[in-house]
């Protein structure tokens, strides 16, 4: 079999040497997360002991509706997402369980699941296990340093799924009270660079890769 013409201009060697660094590098680079993180503030006794609260409730039960209407328009939410999302979760019992939680976790906070599912996507690209250069953890990437303010001081557990979504949907709750419901403003403190157009915008667009049809 003949050379390729290029292979007698090119030495294939380093190039091959080269390819298995990249090849070693994109093993990492799933597990790697995007730079920027929540910073850690003094918080008054009172908003503590509320955010700890918030944390240490139950896990979300299965949802119950009272109205069939609220029911339908739910499954009808968790089947569009279950298939946008299949790529990225291929286990069908995973992605829901993800999904069922990201929704309970999202209303749960007062937040758009939408919304939560676009942070998410912009922070980890669903990867559970994703950690940043600056050692935030998880799905919603949160830091370690609350689960020692707010939490019961075990840092590993930001790595289970409802943990890491209960935490980041408390947190995120948390800055957008403080900026009074200036979601920009939120979202900036949540990747700490408050004020800087970059980290809102990424999240506005993906949420509306989490639209129905309609919404807006």
């Amino acid at each position: 079999m003949k050379a390729h013409p290029l292979n007698r201009l090119i030495d294939v060697q380093p190039l091959r040497r080269r390819g298995l660094l990249l090849g070693v590098t994109g093993l990492m680079l799933p597990m790697m997360a995007r730079a920027g993180a929540q910073v850690e503030e003094p918080l008054a006794d009172s908003i503590r002991s509320a955010l700890s609260a918030s944390i240490a409730q139950a896990a979300p039960p299965r949802p119950r509706f009272d109205d069939p209407d609220a029911r339908v328009a739910y499954l009808n939410w968790l089947g569009a997402m279950s298939e946008r999302l299949k790529k990225r979760k291929t286990e069908t019992q995973i992605r829901i369980e993800f999904l069922e939680t990201v929704w309970y976790e999202a209303k749960r906070a007062g937040l758009e699941p939408s919304l939560v599912l676009g942070l998410v996507q912009v922070e980890s690209g669903f990867r559970k296990y994703a950690i940043s250069t600056a050692g935030a953890r998880g799905y919603m990437q949160v830091m370690p340093f609350w689960a020692k303010l707010i939490g019961d001081g075990d840092a590993a557990r930001l790595f289970h799924m409802q943990t890491n979504l209960r935490f980041g949907c408390v947190i995120l709750r948390h800055y957008l009270d403080i900026e009074k419901g200036n979601m920009y403003l939120a979202l900036g403190r949540y990747n700490g660079s408050r004020g800087k157009p970059e980290y809102p915008g990424l999240v506005f667009g993906a949420r509306r890769q989490w639209l129905l049809p309609g919404q807006s």
